[in-house]
Protein backbone atom coordinates (compact mmCIF):
# COMPACT_ATOMS: atom_id res chain seq x y z
CA UNK A 1 0.00 0.00 0.00
CA UNK A 2 3.12 2.12 0.58
CA UNK A 3 4.47 1.85 -2.63
CA UNK A 4 1.15 3.55 -4.74
CA UNK A 5 0.94 6.30 -2.05
CA UNK A 6 4.66 7.38 -2.74
CA UNK A 7 4.24 8.84 -6.13
CA UNK A 8 1.40 11.11 -5.22
CA UNK A 9 3.31 12.32 -2.16
CA UNK A 10 5.66 13.80 -4.71
CA UNK A 11 3.58 14.87 -7.12
CA UNK A 12 1.84 17.29 -4.21
CA UNK A 13 4.38 19.65 -3.99
CA UNK A 14 4.72 20.30 -7.60
CA UNK A 15 0.95 20.75 -8.05
CA UNK A 16 0.58 23.63 -5.83
CA UNK A 17 3.70 25.20 -6.81
CA UNK A 18 1.76 24.91 -9.81
CA UNK A 19 -1.17 26.51 -8.70
CA UNK A 20 0.38 29.16 -6.86
CA UNK A 21 1.92 30.68 -10.20
CA UNK A 22 -1.73 29.96 -11.75
CA UNK A 23 -3.39 31.78 -9.89
CA UNK A 24 -1.01 35.37 -9.94
CA UNK A 25 -1.82 37.04 -12.95
CA UNK A 26 0.42 39.06 -14.66
CA UNK A 27 0.06 43.13 -14.62
CA UNK A 28 -2.39 44.68 -18.04
CA UNK A 29 0.35 45.37 -20.41
CA UNK A 30 0.37 48.48 -22.21
CA UNK A 31 2.97 48.24 -24.95
CA UNK A 32 5.72 48.53 -22.99
CA UNK A 33 7.38 45.84 -20.82
CA UNK A 34 8.63 46.68 -17.04
CA UNK A 35 11.51 47.56 -15.83
CA UNK A 36 13.01 44.99 -14.14
CA UNK A 37 16.54 45.68 -14.05
CA UNK A 38 17.86 46.58 -10.31
CA UNK A 39 19.69 50.13 -10.41
CA UNK A 40 22.59 50.94 -8.23
CA UNK A 41 22.27 54.34 -6.74
CA UNK A 42 23.71 56.93 -8.50
CA UNK A 43 27.28 57.91 -7.70
CA UNK A 44 28.96 61.17 -8.30
CA UNK A 45 31.55 60.25 -11.30
CA UNK A 46 32.35 64.22 -12.12
CA UNK A 47 35.94 64.33 -10.53
CA UNK A 48 36.90 61.37 -12.63
CA UNK A 49 35.71 62.62 -15.86
CA UNK A 50 38.28 64.76 -18.32
CA UNK A 51 37.42 68.65 -18.06
CA UNK A 52 37.69 69.91 -22.11
CA UNK A 53 37.68 73.35 -23.28
CA UNK A 54 37.28 75.47 -26.13
CA UNK A 55 40.06 76.61 -28.12
CA UNK A 56 38.49 80.05 -27.84
CA UNK A 57 38.23 80.10 -24.30
CA UNK A 58 41.76 78.68 -23.87
CA UNK A 59 43.53 81.46 -25.72
CA UNK A 60 41.79 84.25 -24.06
CA UNK A 61 42.02 82.91 -20.29
CA UNK A 62 45.79 82.01 -20.86
CA UNK A 63 48.59 84.03 -22.47
CA UNK A 64 50.03 82.06 -25.95
CA UNK A 65 53.58 80.60 -25.38
CA UNK A 66 56.22 80.94 -27.81
CA UNK A 67 56.90 77.78 -30.07
CA UNK A 68 60.30 77.25 -29.54
CA UNK A 69 61.29 74.39 -32.78
CA UNK A 70 62.90 71.49 -30.95
CA UNK A 71 66.23 70.67 -31.73
CA UNK A 72 67.04 67.79 -34.65
CA UNK A 73 69.62 65.40 -34.27
CA UNK A 74 70.95 63.84 -36.94
CA UNK A 75 71.29 60.31 -37.16
CA UNK A 76 74.62 58.86 -37.26
CA UNK A 77 75.77 55.95 -39.19
CA UNK A 78 77.23 53.19 -36.83
CA UNK A 79 74.21 50.95 -37.40
CA UNK A 80 73.99 51.32 -40.94
CA UNK A 81 76.66 49.19 -42.13
CA UNK A 82 75.86 46.30 -39.95
CA UNK A 83 72.08 46.67 -40.96
CA UNK A 84 73.59 46.80 -44.70
CA UNK A 85 75.13 43.44 -43.70
CA UNK A 86 72.27 41.64 -42.43
CA UNK A 87 70.49 42.86 -46.04
CA UNK A 88 72.99 41.35 -47.89
CA UNK A 89 72.79 38.17 -46.28
CA UNK A 90 69.31 37.78 -46.31
CA UNK A 91 69.47 38.14 -49.69
CA UNK A 92 72.17 35.83 -50.39
CA UNK A 93 70.00 33.46 -48.55
CA UNK A 94 67.19 34.15 -50.45
CA UNK A 95 68.61 33.28 -53.72
CA UNK A 96 68.82 29.76 -52.60
CA UNK A 97 65.19 29.44 -52.01
CA UNK A 98 63.02 27.92 -55.11
CA UNK A 99 59.36 27.28 -54.00
CA UNK A 100 57.19 28.92 -52.16
CA UNK A 101 53.24 29.17 -51.10
CA UNK A 102 51.38 30.01 -54.10
CA UNK A 103 48.50 29.41 -56.35
CA UNK A 104 48.20 27.36 -59.57
CA UNK A 105 45.23 26.66 -61.98
CA UNK A 106 43.99 22.94 -62.15
CA UNK A 107 42.90 23.40 -65.73
CA UNK A 108 42.10 19.95 -66.36
CA UNK A 109 41.25 16.52 -64.33
CA UNK A 110 40.11 13.31 -66.64
CA UNK A 111 40.84 9.77 -67.48
CA UNK A 112 41.64 10.94 -71.23
CA UNK A 113 45.01 11.50 -72.31
CA UNK A 114 43.66 13.58 -75.43
CA UNK A 115 41.64 15.75 -73.68
CA UNK A 116 44.42 16.84 -71.56
CA UNK A 117 46.98 17.13 -73.85
CA UNK A 118 44.70 19.56 -76.35
CA UNK A 119 43.57 21.76 -73.78
CA UNK A 120 47.59 21.94 -72.91
CA UNK A 121 48.44 22.91 -76.25
CA UNK A 122 45.24 25.26 -76.63
CA UNK A 123 47.06 26.91 -73.03
CA UNK A 124 50.44 27.16 -74.79
CA UNK A 125 49.66 28.15 -78.18
CA UNK A 126 47.56 31.44 -76.51
CA UNK A 127 49.76 32.35 -73.71
CA UNK A 128 52.81 30.78 -74.39
CA UNK A 129 54.84 32.36 -71.31
CA UNK A 130 52.41 30.32 -68.88
CA UNK A 131 53.86 27.22 -67.41
CA UNK A 132 51.88 23.70 -67.60
CA UNK A 133 52.67 20.79 -65.30
CA UNK A 134 50.79 17.55 -66.67
CA UNK A 135 50.80 14.96 -64.03
CA UNK A 136 49.74 11.27 -64.43
CA UNK A 137 48.17 9.49 -61.23
CA UNK A 138 46.96 6.50 -62.58
CA UNK A 139 43.96 6.46 -63.70
CA UNK A 140 43.80 10.35 -63.84
CA UNK A 141 45.89 12.72 -66.24
CA UNK A 142 46.05 16.37 -64.17
CA UNK A 143 47.32 19.50 -65.83
CA UNK A 144 48.40 22.82 -63.87
CA UNK A 145 48.87 26.04 -65.45
CA UNK A 146 51.21 28.63 -63.86
CA UNK A 147 53.04 29.81 -60.59
CA UNK A 148 51.56 32.31 -58.91
CA UNK A 149 52.13 33.81 -56.04
CA UNK A 150 49.45 35.95 -54.92
CA UNK A 151 45.76 35.39 -55.29
CA UNK A 152 44.99 37.92 -57.29
CA UNK A 153 47.29 37.34 -59.94
CA UNK A 154 46.04 33.75 -60.40
CA UNK A 155 42.25 34.82 -60.62
CA UNK A 156 43.35 37.11 -63.33
CA UNK A 157 44.71 34.20 -65.41
CA UNK A 158 41.97 32.20 -64.34
CA UNK A 159 39.68 34.44 -66.19
CA UNK A 160 42.07 34.35 -69.37
CA UNK A 161 41.84 30.83 -69.06
CA UNK A 162 38.72 30.00 -68.06
CA UNK A 163 37.28 30.05 -72.00
CA UNK A 164 39.73 27.50 -72.68
CA UNK A 165 38.94 25.31 -69.72
CA UNK A 166 35.72 25.72 -68.61
CA UNK A 167 35.92 23.79 -65.07
CA UNK A 168 39.70 25.25 -64.72
CA UNK A 169 39.89 26.41 -60.36
CA UNK A 170 42.24 27.79 -58.24
CA UNK A 171 44.04 25.37 -56.02
CA UNK A 172 47.10 26.47 -53.48
CA UNK A 173 50.15 24.58 -54.51
CA UNK A 174 54.06 25.23 -53.66
CA UNK A 175 55.20 26.67 -57.01
CA UNK A 176 58.51 27.03 -58.41
CA UNK A 177 59.83 30.92 -58.00
CA UNK A 178 63.00 30.91 -60.42
CA UNK A 179 61.86 29.81 -63.89
CA UNK A 180 64.91 28.80 -65.88
CA UNK A 181 64.41 28.76 -69.93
Amino acid sequence: MMKPLLPNVLLLPVLLSLASCATTAPTASTGTRPDTTRRAPAEDLTKYRPVFTSPASATATTTPTPVVPKKVVPPTNQVNSQIEQRLRDVAYTNQSVKYARGYRILAYVGLERNQAMAVRRAVISRYPDETDYLTFKQPIYRLWVGDYLTRLEAEQALVRIRPLAPKAELQDAQVLLTKTP
